[in-house]
């Protein structure tokens, strides 16, 4: 009978939907893979030009996505000029995929690969590709790379042939006396080399002497980081050496380094004679007010001395130590020396010392009705905006109006000097007054046209005040306070 006959399907979609769920572990297999239900099943209203337009997006949802991705990472290659890969555990076979991409790549101009555990391997990989290409690159930062002694080798080879690298980080690796001797060879021969980091390494004496062998012909490195490592008394023995002979070296710290008064001794005789030092970094070393003494004397004797700065803020000075420091300020008023405290000083004359002498001026200035730059104007015999450094400390000293001491004169000096031994009026600019301190400590001055905006905590919602509001605020309710409004 008719009716006993199965009943087929009218179309071939039905038949096509109803053969899919035919076991578990197919349905499984199916839902692991991309979805083809787009075209199974179709609404009978779509017509033959729209179903190009979905096979055409399924295909560049598909396929096309990484083609897009790696034509986009060939147009950035041309752009990008600073990779930073600091701390991604890359390791060996990582640089390694990074220098053969760098063969086609003149755009890049600054690489950190810091902490990434490269070793020795990573140390040649990377030599090799410095070595035999002409890359662009200029800023190469290697920190914490696991590189030890061993690893000095190969890359001081690469380094003694490129003249490329200006900038270059070494620090927190493990380099000793052997590293020292591969180093101190390149810098001897090298000619790019303009700043070099090698704080927090393992050099001692023989380390130290071999790098400090190098340094005394090099013409190029302006900046040396030694910090933290073990030159010791004897190795400061061979950096007053280089002090001496070396006219190119401006930056040079060796905080932490084990140095006393003996090699204090023996780095002022270099200072003497030194004419382009300008930074000397000597925190955390066990040097006493009389090793502090032979550096400032040092520094006084020379004449051609263009020390700014000499950080020795672990030391104690005295009273009498700040006398003579005094008397290298007169023939060096460009000179900053850094100490900890003054021994014995009264609280009172702590404060003396310590007053803001812009604010002082400004004070006066206030009085007379006066701008700030008229009251230096006025100490300028020729009444011109610019006075050589000299001149200008002499007159600020002389002068009565706001007395200031030697100190509160640097700071001004500070101020206003354009490095070129010249001091320009014009950029002493009345400070901004503090929207904190006209109504009282507690309080801040949201009226001004000038006020950025505020966030204010009133209750359990925050509300914004703007520049238009008018009034004075809590500071209890202040969530954020820009940094540029506070004294």
């Amino acid at each position: 009978m008719d009716n006993d006959k199965p009943l087929q399907p009218e179309t071939e979609d039905e038949t096509e939907t109803e053969l899919v769920p035919q076991s578990s572990d197919k349905t499984l297999y199916c839902e692991a893979e991309p979805p083809p239900t787009v075209e199974k099943v179709k609404p009978a209203r779509e017509n033959s030009e729209t179903d190009l337009e979905i096979e055409d997006n399924e295909k560049f949802f598909t396929t096309g996505q990484k083609e897009l991705y790696l034509e986009a990472c060939k147009l950035s290659n041309t752009a990008v000029t600073k990779l930073e890969l600091e701390d991604n555990c890359i390791m060996e076979e990582g640089v390694l995929s990074l220098v053969e991409m760098l063969q086609e790549n003149y755009y890049l101009q600054e690489m950190n690969i810091s902490n990434n555990h490269l070793g020795l391997e990573g140390a040649r990989i990377i030599s090799d590709f410095f070595e035999r290409n002409s890359s662009s690159i200029w800023n190469l930062e290697l920190s914490g790379n696991d590189f030890k002694e061993e690893s000095a080798a190969p890359l001081c080879q690469a380094l003694s042939t490129n003249y490329r690298i200006k900038k270059l980080d070494l620090s927190h690796n493990q380099f000793s006396d052997i590293g020292g001797e591969q180093l101190g060879q390149m810098l001897a021969i090298n000619v790019g080399l303009t700043s070099l980091d090698l704080s927090w390494n393992n050099f001692h004496t023989r380390g130290a002497v071999a790098l400090c062998n190098g340094l005394r012909g090099n013409v190029t490195l302006t900046k040396l980081d030694l910090s933290m490592n073990g030159l010791g008394n004897e190795g400061a023995v061979a950096l007053g050496e280089v002090l001496r002979l070396n006219s190119c070296l401006v930056y040079l710290d060796v905080g932490g380094n084990d140095i006393g008064n003996e090699g204090a001794s023996k780095i002022s005789k270099g200072l003497e004679s030194n004419e382009s030092l300008r930074v000397l970094k000597l925190f955390l070393n066990p040097i006493s007010m009389d090793g502090a003494i032979l550096l400032i004397l040092a520094i006084k004797r020379n004449p051609k001395s263009r020390m700014e700065e000499l950080d020795i803020s672990n030391v104690l000075v005295s009273e009498q130590f700040m006398k003579t420091l005094d008397g290298v300020y007169a023939v060096h008023p460009q000179l900053d020396v850094v100490f900890k405290a003054v021994q014995g000083l009264s609280a009172k004359k702590t404060i003396f010392l310590l007053t803001n002498p812009m604010k002082l001026i400004q004070n006066y200035a206030d009085q007379h009705k006066i701008t700030v730059m008229d009251f230096f104007k006025s100490l300028n015999p020729t009444g011109t905006m610019k006075m050589s450094v000299d001149e200008f400390q002499k007159v600020m000293i002389e002068q009565t109006k706001v007395p200031l001491n030697q100190y509160q004169v640097r700071e001004v000096i500070k101020k206003l000097d354009e490095k070129t031994g010249m001091v320009n009026f014009r950029s002493a600019q009345a400070p901004r007054r503090s929207p904190f301190s006209a109504r009282g400590p507690g309080w801040a001055d949201v009226s001004s046209p000038g006020c950025p905006v505020y966030t204010l905590l009133l209750g359990a919602s925050p509300t914004r005040l703007f520049p238009a509001c008018q009034g004075w605020a809590p500071l209890s309710t202040l969530l954020l306070i820009p940094n540029s409004l506070v004294q």
